[in-house]
């Protein structure tokens, strides 16, 4: 089956696509995992809170 790109808007409203979905989450669980912080990757830069982290790990693997 092929894996489907997902995409989420930065702070900027600029398109990131999420090349690999299990090392973006675990990141994010592992470095971001609670209150509100920043995460930049590739010139992106993401609001990470509790919505953002509901809305990543919502994504199937």
């Amino acid at each position: 089956m092929k894996k489907k790109n997902i995409y989420i808007s930065d702070l900027n409203n600029k398109k990131f696509l999420i090349k690999d979905l299990k090392k973006f989450k675990q990141h994010i669980n592992l470095y971001h995992s609670r209150g509100s912080t920043i995460h930049e990757e590739d010139g992106f830069i993401f609001k990470v809170d509790d919505n953002f982290r509901k809305k990543i790990n919502s994504y199937e693997e």
